[in-house]
């Protein structure tokens, strides 16, 4: 036996030998950007079996769906001193390297890209974006292994903008500990405007790409306080240095959290106006939060992470969902807005969520859960089986808050919970479970959260939005409570010079009369719709009870059909601080607000 023992721990200890030994380099250059071609060579040596898988991921930590990113792959060939090997492609993602004694192969491909989001590779004759989960290949079983990367910018480029960390004395190289941390760390390659700021002791790069309006001055003290009030939630910033790199676009939006940076996109003429500046803030503030929540604060079933599926968790909510809610405390705290605005944005977030039918199918558990399959790919009937878990969450995060702060007398908050979470999987060294958030919640506010989580977690109740901004001594009213608005139901388009059917509401009067999506509408009451609006949510001078007719031409006949008006369901909420609050109610508030 100890013989035994001893032969595994040796055939244990010359496994993990061989693994240490693999070397893995990347270059990556650009011979035809205008084409959006990313060239890629990718260098393995130490080597010890007689072929090697080598694999692309199919998704991309932070949107949670299966991109397929290897279709964009082509022209894979391996060498070994110069000798050609044997490749073949085994399954959608993993290419089979042959190459008997040779330790030590060299690997090259083409990647496609030509997409513009902040979650998938973008190349052409200006610059080069690279997403690196779907820009290098990991050799299988080795996602621990450290790696190089070199770029080679395309000859009118010269900077190279990411969080990767600098090869000493060696331009635009860079090293990665894992491929988890390579693949969490976005490249921009090109002529981008960069600054720099300091906040909380962590060097900020901002990359800008595609020009801007923008005043490079202002944003970094704005983005220096979001910073610093994130920073003062966990008592730590966890990075060294961080990057922000932002997409400027005609119309642009949308960002995606990494280890230590952030891809952004923004309108390139949006920061001289109020709302446009508001609204690039709200969005730094919203990304930066998942500093912590996501990247460190995670999901047990997020990280380490499985590149070949998807891996489900029942917690989005908590991640995405108090992300958007803590991009209003963030901007409340740093300034950007005032109290008044604060439970205004919220008051209008919880309406959102009672005015969508899904909300009344669908959980933010199961919303959670089924992202990969629902929440990226919606259709025309979306809006009435699901429920965003960003905005289902984000009211849940409101309710919980302003139930600790109640339950404590405004002394603890959800920031109470958030950090003691962060601090627990520092400990634990992992993600955590739903049932262990539950738990701290309970142990910070001193109360069960049992039915909070059956009714708004698990089940699909109506928040009850009176009570909880209650606790806070602010008033929340249903304007449109005792209001009998007659209500159609249906969204539209318009496509060259039409009108069609882009939705209906369930239950709605045309939900029930068997209105269709696709439908082109030619007339209500015999009044072209042009004449009318494009979007028909209320119809003018009808009351609730009247019967209308809607002529339709589907799929090239033409249909009238009858519609009996019903009430507008939807809320409409206005909220308001009261100035007579109690002393409890200005405790929570205070405690709330945390300024």
């Amino acid at each position: 036996m100890k013989k035994s023992l001893v032969g595994l721990v040796v055939f244990i200890a010359l496994g993990m030998t061989a693994k240490s030994q693999v070397k893995i380099g990347f270059e990556v250059s650009f011979i035809e950007p205008q084409a959006h071609y990313a060239e890629v060579q990718m260098d393995l040596s130490g080597l010890q079996k007689e072929y090697t898988d080598v694999k692309m991921p199919v998704w991309a930590p932070g949107s949670y769906l299966v991109r397929e990113f290897a279709k964009n792959v082509e022209g894979f060939t391996a060498s070994a001193a110069g000798k050609p090997l044997k490749a073949e492609k085994i399954d959608k993602n993993t290419w089979r390297v042959f190459h008997a004694k040779a330790n030590a192969v060299k690997i090259n491909y083409r990647v496609y890209a030509f997409e513009i989001s902040v979650r998938t590779s973008f190349v052409d004759a200006e610059h080069a974006f690279l997403s690196s989960t779907g820009i290098f290949m990991y050799p299988a079983g080795l996602l621990k292994s450290a790696s190089t990367v070199k770029i080679i910018p395309y000859k009118t480029w010269s900077k190279v903008s990411t969080g990767l960390a600098p090869v000493s004395g060696q331009q635009f190289t860079f090293h990665s500990p894992d491929f988890d941390t390579l693949f969490d760390s976005p490249i921009e390659v090109g002529n981008q405007d960069v600054f720099e700021f300091e906040a909380s002791g962590v060097r900020h790069e901002v990359a800008m790409v595609g020009g801007g309006n923008y005043d490079a001055a202002r944003l970094k003290v704005d983005m220096a306080k979001i910073v610093e009030q994130g920073t003062a939630i966990y008592g730590e910033n966890p990075n060294k240095h961080y990057t922000f790199i932002v997409h400027h676009f005609l119309r642009g939006g949308g960002g995606l959290e990494h280890l230590n940076s952030t891809v952004l996109g923004a309108s390139r003429d949006q920061y001289t106006s109020e709302r446009g500046y508001t609204g690039f803030l709200e969005l730094v503030a919203h990304e930066y939060y998942h500093l912590w929540n996501v990247k460190r604060l995670r999901p047990v079933a997020l990280g380490p992470f499985d590149y070949d599926k998807e891996n489900y968790t029942t917690n989005l909510w908590i991640s995405e969902g108090f992300t958007a809610y803590y991009e209003n405390k963030l901007m409340l705290r740093s300034g950007f807005k005032n109290e008044a605005q604060f439970v205004t944005g919220l008051a209008t977030a919880v309406a959102n969520v009672e005015n969508t039918p899904g909300a009344k199918v669908q959980s933010a558990a199961e919303a959670s859960f089924d992202a990969w399959i629902k929440f990226y790919r919606p259709n025309e009937n979306s809006n009435n089986t699901t429920v965003s878990y960003y905005a289902k969450g984000e009211v849940i995060g409101l309710m919980m808050d302003l139930e600790i702060a109640n339950a404590t007398k405004g002394k603890k908050s959800l920031d109470d919970v958030m950090k003691a979470m962060y601090e627990q999987g520092k400990t634990l060294k992992r993600g955590y479970t739903d049932a262990e958030f539950k738990a701290m919640t309970e142990k910070i506010s001193g109360i069960s959260f049992t039915d909070f989580w059956a009714k708004y977690v698990n089940g699909t109740a109506a928040a009850d939005y009176v009570k909880y901004f209650g606790y806070a001594g602010v008033n929340v009213k249903n304007e449109n409570e005792g209001k009998s608005i007659p209500y159609l139901g249906v969204s539209s388009r318009r496509i060259e010079g039409k009108i069609y059917i882009n939705s209906i509401s369930r239950n709605s009067a045309a939900w029930v009369a068997g209105l269709n999506v696709n439908d082109e509408v030619v007339s209500v009451e015999g009044v072209p719709v042009e004449a009318i609006i494009e979007r028909m949510p209320v119809i003018t001078g009808k009351k609730v009870g009247d019967v209308i007719k809607v002529d339709v031409i589907r799929d090239g006949v033409n249909k009238s059909i009858p519609v009996t008006l019903m009430a507008n369901p939807n809320i409409k909420l206005v909220a308001e601080l009261n100035a007579n609050a109690t002393p409890q109610q200005v405790a929570v508030r205070k405690g709330w607000f945390g300024i």
